[in-house]
């Protein structure tokens, strides 16, 4: 587990969960403040610079969806994002406009804690490396990845995921595999989820015929290093 501390942004607009939430976070040892609809969520993000945040799917003003892809314009601040929806097509929405996990409606908060930790856990251990695939750069300190020494605009998700595959080159791995590995088994993950990652990350990064990621029908993905 991680020292519990920082500061924890929650954008909420059911002022009950939030209120709730707020406390929960404060008792670990967070900072926590509260907005109630997305644009003023927004405008507290860029002033309070956050070390998390808490993102409500269904939102007044900016939806959940539409603001996380907002922040991660220019920001990988972690987000954890709330939904009373428990269609995988939902939470693969959320996973691709950038949210780093998810937590459906209704939760414990301990569960919320827990995968806060989590998340923030993944972050503070990153290894501060250059990795470098063939074309691919991955730049693990900033996030920043280039193909063919062009930037590319990956989700936090998908770049965790670049990461893993970057960091076993040729090895095939299950989606339970890529799930352990890139989220530390804390993910909640299923293979539609997955899929549609991948699926992102490959018309990413795949230029002039290469495709550097190989599924392998009924056992997973591997990808083709250099």
């Amino acid at each position: 587990m991680v020292a519990a501390s920082g500061k924890v942004l929650i954008i909420e607009d059911d002022k009950r969960i939030a209120n709730w939430v707020k406390v929960y976070f404060e008792r670990a040892g967070f900072s926590a403040t509260v907005a109630h609809d997305g644009l003023a969520g927004l405008k507290l993000a860029r002033r309070m610079n956050p070390d998390l945040i808490i993102l409500d799917l269904m939102l007044p003003r900016i939806d959940g969806v539409e603001l996380c892809k907002i922040l991660r314009q220019k920001s990988d601040v972690p987000i954890i994002m709330l939904t009373a929806r428990e269609a995988p097509a939902e939470r693969i929405v959320g996973l691709e406009s950038g949210a780093d996990d998810y937590v459906i409606k209704p939760f414990d908060p301990d569960e919320v804690i827990a995968r806060a930790e989590a998340v923030l856990r993944r972050v503070q251990h990153r290894v501060q490396r250059v990795l470098t695939r063939g074309n691919i750069t991955l730049n693990e300190t900033t996030g920043i990845v280039t193909v063919d020494e062009e930037p590319v605009t990956l989700s936090h998700a998908q770049t965790a995921l670049l990461s893993t595959f970057m960091r076993h080159p040729n090895q095939l791995l299950s989606r339970d595999q890529l799930i352990s590995l890139t989220f530390d088994d804390d993910f909640d993950g299923f293979d539609r989820a997955i899929d549609s990652q991948i699926s992102r990350l490959r018309k990413q990064i795949n230029r002039d015929g290469r495709q550097p990621i190989e599924t392998v029908y009924g056992a997973g993905y591997r990808f083709v290093g250099e």
